[in-house]
């Protein structure tokens, strides 16, 4: 390679978190987003939850001018669709179908986490256009059958779509619930109509007869013992489907030994010994809800644990807003709002791209349409 000019934007691929230093990736992300940090990609990594042999390569782009490291993005070679939430299955069974070779292909996406988030993370001052460019050469060599980007915030998206024309968008709705300057949980209820105030309420009644008791965990408070049940019940999640988590117990533990702070655990407890449990993670804005799992049949449970429990948190913490995870209709009677979200999709086959093409553009139509007829459907009064 011929030397770069001091002001060059280079591009290089690294094969292990571990390669950065962690004050230089997190100096770039910002405050708001537990997921891109170091410690959380590391403890994926260590854990071996991410991994050649769990079908995820990471190839992290990193960028320098000069000797200094002015941008980061999350960079993995696939070879399957699991883990990723914008399902692109039918597309590899196509093309395969038809004698092509669809992995692996390259993702930028958080491992197993649908939460909207940065992606691509520069230094100020740097030229966000050129970077694009640059960083495009990584999947463009002709290894890759394509390019995903996903769960990306709609800045970003925008900027990608401006750069590179070519990209094909591909639209999603989640549900989010954002702090209306309610005071507290009495207050968000005041905002709702008369019968889902009701109706909320007797779900937080019922499971309060069931002799079930809530308590929100933070930091040090998680102990090596609330940890434990805590991958029990999310591993129950799992084997209900006949398979076990994505992440393993190894992971859990790096990451309450690497960023406690940002750790919530809301414990349901029966008789003063817990019986399920919801974790999620906070940054300086919002709340993350993740991950779940029960020991206990209990009506209304799932809603208190990883809903109300984490509204309460929000108002309670000064968060404004909660993203409790993908899918799900029953959050909009809760209160959390649809919210369009567009991943990019870089497709090398020019036939593959046209059907792909074609594909996204009449999903796009019943996607919006969803998510206007939901957005219609919200509990608030007018």
């Amino acid at each position: 390679m011929s030397p770069s000019r001091p002001h060059e934007l280079v591009v290089r691929e690294v094969p292990a978190i571990e390669v950065v230093a962690p004050d230089a990736w997190n100096a770039l992300i910002g405050d708001d987003h537990p997921f891109l940090r170091h410690e959380f990609l590391h403890a994926l990594e260590a854990s071996g939850s991410v991994s050649p042999a769990t079908g995820w390569v990471p190839r992290h782009l990193i960028l320098w001018q000069g000797s200094a490291l002015v941008g980061i993005m999350p960079f993995y070679h696939k070879h399957h669709s699991f883990g990723e939430y914008v399902f692109d299955w039918a597309w590899a069974e196509a093309w395969e179908r038809a004698g092509g070779r669809y992995y692996p292909k390259g993702l930028t996406a958080i491992p197993y986490t649908p939460a909207p988030g940065p992606r691509l993370s520069l230094a100020p001052g740097v030229d966000a256009r050129a970077a694009r460019e640059v960083l495009a050469t990584a999947w463009e060599d002709g290894e890759l059958s394509s390019w995903h980007l996903l769960f990306a915030e709609q800045a970003e998206v925008d900027a990608w779509r401006s750069a590179r024309p070519d990209l094909l968008a591909r639209y999603g709705v989640q549900f989010q619930w954002q702090d209306r300057d309610y005071g507290d949980f009495d207050g968000f209820l005041a905002a709702m109509t008369s019968k889902r105030r009701k109706a909320i309420r007797r779900e937080r009644r019922l499971v309060a007869d069931q002799g079930l008791t809530l308590h929100r965990l933070t930091g040090e408070q998680i102990d090596d013992v609330a940890l434990a049940h805590f991958f029990r019940c999310y591993e129950i999640t799992y084997l209900e489907r006949g398979r076990h988590g994505y992440l393993n117990q190894a992971f859990f533990t790096l990451l309450r030994r690497a960023m406690p702070e940002a750790m919530v655990l809301i414990q349901a407890r029966l008789d003063g010994a817990p019986v399920a449990a919801a974790l999620c993670l906070q940054g300086a804005r919002t709340l993350y809800g993740r991950y779940w799992g029960s020991e206990v049949v209990a009506d209304c449970l799932h809603f208190e644990a990883c809903y109300y429990q984490g509204i309460e948190h929000c108002l309670a913490a000064g968060l404004t807003t909660f993203d409790p995870g993908t899918q799900g209709e029953h959050k909009l009677s809760r209160g959390f709002a649809p919210r369009l979200l567009t991943s990019l999709h870089h497709i090398d086959d020019p036939g593959l791209r046209d059907a792909v093409a074609r594909f996204c553009v009449q999903e796009r139509a019943h996607v919006e349409a969803y998510a206007q007829s939901a957005r219609q459907a919200l509990p608030f009064r007018v």
